[in-house]
């Protein structure tokens, strides 16, 4: 879908969306509409009890005396309480509402009521990033298209007296091409992105000034990475370590490193899953994917900061070769870690690119995202927010910042020494997993702590975030975007001069 802005609407064509405070209040705008369709807007609103309340929208269809095929009116809420936030929330209803309606144009009139604090451009500049970041439909396997899913928004007007609309999008754009490059590798089944694929993609970053490094595993095994070489092991497909490097900020400065797990498909290995729903775990790579679609973002927008991607990419299959329950693997670190469940999989591939990371590239900070643990779903559901783990009260706070203006939150769990000892070990340095039962998601960042080595470091489970069975806030079902947003949000405050 094209978005473009303009400060008065073009044609006539399509539909036309206006918006209300909670009354309803109509700007002059609505008020000009209203009026000349013979006070249409007054009688739905009437007939429908529509009040303005954030959430509402009233529809009303081939409206006489206009050339507009139907006239939308979303509630935006108490007009003081209006932020970017639900500017992005009444474009991404607009556009779940319009989408498949059989509209080709839309016009959206999204200048601020009166008494909204936001800035006009700021506004309608979320207005178009909600409306494009629910566009999103992956569909490409569909070889026949249901009737009403052939007609589908093809331009979007936003009309906004402030021309500095424009430019604050053109930037969130870039930052949401990010986004679709996670939607696309985490809808992709695993028999299409699987780890040298996955790898390959990686290479496309090339082209938007990344550059990108791949170790095979001949080259992992020189370099010592048993723990994570050991999850791959019972798959026929190799595994690999995508380095991603963007050099936006000054030469020589230490840079922030974003870390992922890429298990492209995860069976549980000898401990194996359940078959119902193991279909999902094709987004088990989804830490990977963010990291990705967040170094594509960065380089896009040509970010001020020298950022470091590293991925782990591996296929966790059980086979006559796959690594047993009870086995004890030698991870990069020079630390032991006895496999008591080899579906606890993630921490593994996480353990030896962590040590690499902070070895290799001396970061600042390390920031590590994976679909760790179904511990956190229970803990805080899907959808809503991601738990992460620090000891660094300076990242839990910017974290929690770039979570809060980015919209994809995030919310603090807790780490100590009597969380760690639960994964002590009689005959290794330690097991992969607590006592199976307590604390999952908690054993599993204290886990990934010891391989730090106390570089400043946050751990951030996105297992309830990524992928989501029914739509959303800025999503349709399947894959999510969340995470690029933050990362990119957390990048620019914190690390760019």
């Amino acid at each position: 879908m094209k978005i473009k802005f303009s400060e008065k609407a073009l044609k006539e064509t399509g539909a036309l969306v206006l918006l209300a405070a909670q009354g309803p209040k109509l700007d002059s705008t609505g008020k000009h509409y209203n009026k000349a369709t013979g006070g249409a807007l007054d009688q739905a609103f009437k007939t429908s009890n529509f009040k303005g309340k954030r959430g509402e929208a009233v529809q009303v269809l081939a409206p006489s005396n206009i050339g507009f095929s139907r006239l939308l009116v979303f509630g935006l809420g108490p007009a003081k309480e209006v932020t970017t936030i639900s500017a992005e929330n009444v474009g991404a209803a607009i556009a779940a509402k319009l989408l498949r309606s059989g509209e080709k144009f839309l016009t959206v009139m999204a200048d601020t009521p009166g008494g909204v604090k936001t800035k006009a451009g700021e506004f309608a500049s979320h207005i178009a990033a909600g409306l494009r970041l629910r566009a999103y439909h992956f569909s490409k396997y569909l070889t026949k298209q249901p009737e009403n899913k052939k007609a589908r928004l093809e331009e979007a007007i936003i009309v906004t007296a402030d021309q500095a609309a424009a430019g604050l999008y053109a930037e969130m754009d870039l930052v949401i091409d990010g986004v679709y490059m996670t939607r696309d590798l985490i809808s992709e089944p695993a028999n299409v992105v699987y780890p040298k694929s996955f790898a390959t993609a990686i290479k496309s970053l090339e082209q938007d000034g990344v550059e990108v490094e791949i170790l095979g595993e001949k080259e992992l095994e020189k370099i010592g990475m048993g723990a994570l070489l050991a999850v791959g092991q019972g798959s026929d497909r190799e595994s690999y370590v995508a380095i991603m490097k963007w050099s936006g900020g000054k030469k020589g400065q230490a840079p922030v490193a974003l870390i992922g797990k890429g298990v492209t498909f995860d069976t549980g290995g000898i401990s194996l899953k359940p078959g119902a729903g193991m279909e999902e775990m094709k987004w088990d790579m989804g830490g990977a994917g963010i990291v990705t679609g967040a170094m594509r973002a960065l380089a896009l927008r040509g970010a001020r900061a020298n950022v470091i991607g590293i991925v782990g990419l591996v296929e966790n299959m059980p086979s006559g070769k796959a690594q047993r329950p009870g086995d004890v693997v030698k991870s990069l670190s020079g630390q032991t870690i006895e496999v008591i469940n080899t579906d606890a999989e993630g921490r593994l591939v996480l353990a030896d690119i962590l040590w690499y990371c902070q070895e290799t590239f001396k970061p600042k900070v390390m920031i590590d995202l994976a679909t760790l643990t179904g511990a956190i779903i229970v803990a805080l559901g899907r959808g809503q927010y991601a738990g992460f783990f620090t000891s660094d009260e300076g990242i839990a706070k910017a974290l929690t910042k770039a979570g809060e203006e980015s919209g994809d939150r995030v919310w603090r769990f807790p780490l100590s020494d009597e969380y760690d000892k639960l994964i002590n070990c009689q005959i290794a340095d330690m097991k992969n997993v607590g006592d199976g039962a307590n604390a999952g998601s908690i054993t599993a960042a204290q886990f990934l702590k010891r391989f730090t080595n106390d570089v400043p470091w946050a751990h951030i489970d996105v297992a309830g975030m990524v992928w989501t069975l029914k739509p959303g806030r800025l999503w349709d079902k399947g894959a999510t975007g969340y995470g690029v947003r933050l990362l990119d949000r957390y990048v620019k405050d914190n690390f760019e001069g």
